[in-house]
């Protein structure tokens, strides 16, 4: 590691202290063609028609069609593709194998098919409304039970609202999937601005604190008086900054992904002496940070120093493709295994619909601004005092101790420690995570 790369990586990812950390067709009046930064080739969104100028505050129905000359393009680019050399080593040590783009790639043109995709998500009900200047979609899912409990549910990179499909159902309704009337939820899924289907922003200071305080905007809007959030990657640093807004109605937070290192473990990270009088779970968890910074943070550090050098993640699905399987080792040793023919909690779909996402809607380069706008450090503690949830998956980017967690959150309402899920959670292990929520919420009802 070279001095300036170390030295950036300390100051994106340990907090400002010690230098910095770690820190998915829209009104045509308003964007014309595109959507979420897109061109008209790229998409052909469905909505109700718009007989006059939107008001500030209005909440407009949509719903999303590729056009068959996208779909096509898109098969055309990934046949297209002029492949580099095969990596010289047995593992993935030198970034994403060949042979697993080679097959991600044939199954992309040959059998993958985005309309089960786009009916998947068609099924649920969706919206875009303005706020702060920026078209918002989101997804809005109301239980049939009396007295749900509304949740804001805020994805990651590289997610998009894809990762949460499959925790709808469960979570609006709970009879059918094991639960009872009382853990109902109504269900919000917004599209963070620049990815998918929310517009990319055209100034400056869209960083996660500005993305909190739409999400409180948009709840309020919905007429909720009373809620709780969730998420993990952004959709953590999302939620956390939330709560340290407080907006009113705002009743707890959940995350699979929090801000717990202790102030030693950042200094290690930071180039400090290395921890010593760990427990078990606190040492898998440095080793974890460790490996993470020293070998896999190069996404993001691209992207919060020069997203706009990119531009291959907008002219080829298969440098999309690429970039956003490289993001934390366990997931992308899993979607090695997925290409290879297993059977995982994410399948070659689950995969595929996601990173087409991202390709229709043109936000490849778009979502990676919010890592050069944020000046947050991810994974250090953030002071907050609202009741908060956690569950630790084994195979999260790092697994948070809950000796760690009970110390960075001192009003704890939940902690839970999986003995399988990664980074993914929604989408990998919607169960777990379905009945996590349940659990951490089920007091605040």
């Amino acid at each position: 590691m070279t001095l300036a790369f170390s030295l950036f990586n300390r100051r994106f990812f340990m907090g400002s202290s010690l230098l910095g950390s770690l820190g998915l067709m829209l009104p045509a009046m308003a964007h014309g063609p595109a959507v979420g930064g897109g061109t008209s080739d790229a998409a052909a969104p469905v909505q109700a028609p718009v007989a006059r100028a939107a008001k500030a505050d209005e909440i407009r129905p949509f719903k999303y069609r590729a056009s068959e000359e996208a779909l096509r393009d898109l098969r055309q680019r990934v046949k297209a593709t002029r492949w580099p050399s095969r990596e010289l080593v047995n593992d993935d040590t030198q970034g994403v194998r060949l042979g697993t783009m080679q097959k991600l790639a044939d199954y992309w043109a040959n059998q993958y098919d985005w309309r089960k995709a786009e009916a998947n998500l068609n099924q649920y009900p969706q919206f875009v409304t303005t706020i702060d200047g920026v078209d918002i979609h989101f997804i809005h899912v109301k239980s049939k039970h009396a007295n749900a409990l509304p949740v804001i549910i805020t994805h990651g990179w590289p997610g998009s609202v894809i990762e949460q499909l499959k925790v709808i159902k469960p979570l609006t309704d709970p009879t059918a999937y094991g639960g009872t009337a009382a853990d109902a939820f109504d269900v919000v899924i917004p599209s963070i601005p620049g990815y998918g289907f929310s517009a990319a922003p055209t100034e400056l200071g869209w960083d996660p604190q500005r993305v909190a305080r739409a999400w409180a905007v948009l709840m309020k809007r919905l007429g909720y008086s009373r809620y709780v959030a969730q998420g993990g990657d952004w959709g953590d640093a999302i939620n956390e900054q939330m709560a340290l807004q407080k907006p009113q109605g705002l009743l707890a937070i959940h995350t699979n992904m929090p801000g717990t290192l202790p102030d030693n473990i950042s200094a290690a990270i930071a180039g400090g002496p290395v921890p010593t009088g760990l427990s078990a779970d606190e040492q898998y968890a440095w080793e974890q940070l460790d490996f993470f910074f020293k070998h896999r943070v190069g996404y993001a550090t691209e992207m919060g120093a020069r997203p706009q050098t990119l531009y291959g993640l907008d002219d080829s699905p298969i440098a999309l493709a690429a970039w956003m399987i490289d993001h934390d080792p366990q997931s992308q040793k899993l979607i090695n295994r997925v290409f290879d023919g297993a059977s995982e909690g994410l399948s070659r779909d689950d995969i595929l619909d996601n990173i087409t996402l991202y390709w229709l809607t043109h936000t490849g380069l778009s979502s990676g601004r919010l890592f050069w706008e944020s000046k947050l450090a991810f994974f250090a503690p953030k002071g907050v005092t609202i009741p908060v949830a956690v569950s630790a998956f084994p195979d999260e980017i790092y697994t948070a101790p809950e000796s760690w967690t009970r110390k960075a959150f001192p009003n704890l309402l939940f902690y839970k420690r999986h003995t399988k899920g990664g980074h993914f959670a929604a989408w990998e292990q919607p169960q777990l995570l379905t009945e996590d929520m349940r659990a951490s919420f089920r007091s605040l009802r």
